[in-house]
């Protein structure tokens, strides 16, 4: 693939997690997020998108969220389980993106908040319709989903590159 090749990429917050006395890392999902993450999932396979790849944090919400989110897809994306999702900045987010392959045309990244708004709201410089709005009105909740689209390589993904497509919240269906 060009440099010049369309890309999207969908940030997917995870599931709604419980609150427990181990470690934030391996907090599971709550019954709400059992019930969010497949919605997500249902999402997700609505956008027609077929990921190349997906990335997802390695904290045990993520990776449930994706577990169950992942059957409502048409065909499961390769996935890699990435440390540097878990509690990342903005500018670590960017920079772990940087390093994907240009072969990726549509990624797939599963995290954790703050992250994920703040990347959806910097990567986002243009946006369709109200997107940018309910995504500014809503704050980015569990199991909420934006997809961004630019045109690039990876390596030149960075602020204000991309047009917010789409902003999906469970409590949109």
């Amino acid at each position: 693939m060009s440099a010049d090749t369309p890309r999207r990429i969908v940030l997917l917050r995870h599931a709604k997690a419980e609150w427990s006395d181990g470690t934030d890392h391996e907090r599971p999902l709550a019954e709400r997020g059992r019930q969010d993450a497949p919605a997500a999932g249902r999402k997700l396979a609505r956008t027609g998108i077929g990921f190349d790849l997906a990335l997802c944090s390695t904290a045990a919400r993520t990776r449930e969220t994706w577990k169950l989110a992942v059957q409502e897809l048409p065909h499961r994306p390769r996935t890699t389980y990435e440390e540097r999702l878990y509690d990342a900045s903005l500018g670590e987010l960017i920079a772990l993106l940087n390093e994907t392959s240009d072969e990726v045309a549509d990624l797939l990244v599963i995290g954790h908040n703050p992250g994920m708004h703040a990347l959806a709201d910097a990567l986002s410089g243009t946006a369709q319709g109200d997107t940018l709005q309910r995504m500014s009105r809503s704050g980015f909740p569990t199991s909420a989903l934006a997809v961004v689209s630019f045109t690039g390589g990876w390596k030149s993904l960075e602020h204000g590159v991309g047009t917010l497509v789409d902003f999906w919240t469970p409590s949109d269906h």
